[in-house]
C-alpha cells in the first residue's frame, strides 16, 4: 500500500512585477492629468451683440539701463520727451499698461520719475523682475 500523496500537480503562480509597473504608470498618468485640468472653471457661452465695443489692452515696455538710457518699445527716448511719448501711446489705446524694466543699479529716484509720469497720465504700471 502506497499512501503517499501525489506531488505531480502543477503549482499555480502569478508574477505581479509587470502589474506593479502598470499600476505605477496609471497612477502617474492620473496625477499628471489631474494637475492639467482645472475643475474650478465654469464654461459659459456668452451672448453675441452687434453694438458691443471691444476694449483694447496694450502693453508698452519701458526700460532704464544702468547708463540712464530710456527706451520705449526698443526706441531710445530722452527723459524730457518721455511724457509726450507715453501720452501718444495713451491716445492709441483705451487701457494701457507699462511694463517697467530697470537695471538694479539705477537709483530709485529715476524709477519714481517714470512712475510719476505714468500716474499723471493715468496709466497702469508693472515693475518687471526676475524670479529667484
Amino acid at each position: 500500500m502506497n499512501l503517499r500523496k501525489r506531488s505531480r500537480r502543477a503549482s499555480a503562480e502569478m508574477h505581479t512585477s509587470a502589474m506593479n509597473d502598470i499600476m505605477f504608470f496609471l497612477m502617474l498618468f492620473f496625477l499628471i492629468a489631474s494637475t492639467v485640468t482645472n475643475p474650478n472653471v465654469v464654461k459659459l457661452v456668452l451672448p453675441k451683440s452687434s453694438s458691443g465695443q471691444s476694449i483694447s489692452k496694450k502693453t508698452i515696455n519701458v526700460s532704464i539701463s544702468k547708463d540712464l538710457q530710456y527706451t520705449v518699445d526698443k526706441k531710445p527716448v530722452k527723459v524730457e520727451d518721455l511724457s509726450n511719448t507715453l501720452s501718444g501711446y495713451k491716445s492709441l489705446a483705451k487701457e494701457l499698461t507699462i511694463v517697467l524694466s530697470v537695471d538694479k543699479t539705477v537709483a530709485i529716484q529715476d524709477v519714481v520719475q517714470v512712475m510719476d509720469i505714468a500716474q499723471k497720465l493715468n496709466i497702469k504700471m508693472v515693475l518687471a523682475t526676475v524670479p529667484k
